[in-house]
């Protein structure tokens, strides 16, 4: 009986001919940002936070590096917008011990900015050919009290770098990919908005002019001799003076207390 239930199964299954699946069944899911389409590929990267290389959300970044360099990108946040980081670091020769890494993101008051989800401190084995990193930030705002660190619209940096590595490591090239994407373009249901996004001022100071420079005083028709010999003197020598002519009293005063009276 089963036998003749197999060869019916089979049977049907011959004729039915091959199942066809569903392109989205056999499309293996995607996790993580994907670049934008057309987007431009940055090959370059800053060392510090005044050279940053801006990148756009959705602009992929591949970048040749080494062990123990300071990375930097800068990136423009909206208000309403929820920015994901993710990074990828290759390594593309042998290494003598695990190593952990690190991603860090600033606003533009150089205040660091917590992530609410993702791997943004790994540790990759002796034998890991790539470590991931990713960071999630909070929901950015169009306005916040000045006491707090909340994420507000303007220039936002991030940071790759190593944490911990052996020492013989350091200075081995690794291969960097790094990916900025942006959720959400509406504005926030929060009342208030930003009067200015905060923008690093790399304008700190500017040089005064010769209009701008104050005149001279001319100190010809003003004041008297005394006046300008007094303060030509200066403190120290007046407290000199005095110094000395309080020397000379109280050496006067022990003299007269401490000599001997004279016998008749």
């Amino acid at each position: 009986m089963r036998t003749t239930l197999t060869r019916s199964l089979a049977a049907l299954v011959a004729a039915a001919g091959p199942v066809a699946l569903p392109a989205t069944a056999l499309a293996a899911p995607s996790d993580g940002p994907t670049p934008s389409p057309g987007a431009a590929t940055v090959t370059r990267a800053g060392t510090s936070f005044l050279t940053a290389t801006t990148i756009a959300a959705g602009q992929p970044v591949q970048v040749d590096a080494s062990t123990g360099d300071y990375l930097y990108w800068s990136f423009t946040a909206d208000a309403g917008q929820v920015h994901d980081i993710s990074a990828t670091v290759s390594f593309p020769g042998a290494r003598s011990g695990a190593s952990t890494w690190t991603v860090e993101v600033f606003d533009g008051l150089r205040r660091r900015q917590a992530c609410t989800a993702g791997a943004q401190t790994p540790t990759a084995d002796k034998a890991a050919s790539s470590v991931s990193l990713d960071c999630t930030l909070r929901e950015v705002r169009p306005w916040a009290e000045p006491w707090s660190a909340d994420p507000l619209p303007g220039t936002y940096f991030v940071r790759l770098s190593v944490a911990d590595v052996p020492e013989p490591d350091l200075g081995a090239p690794i291969e960097v990919e790094l990916l900025v994407s942006a959720d959400g373009e509406g504005a926030p249901a929060d009342d208030g908005e930003l009067a200015v996004p905060l923008v690093p001022n790399t304008r700190a100071g500017a040089v005064l002019t010769d209009e701008q420079a104050i005149a001279p005083v001319d100190d010809a028709d003003e004041g008297s001799w005394l006046d300008d010999l007094l303060p030509a003197l200066g403190s120290r020598w007046i407290w000199t003076s005095v110094g000395g002519i309080l020397a000379a009293v109280a050496g006067v005063v022990g003299f007269a207390l401490t000599r001997r009276p004279r016998r008749a």
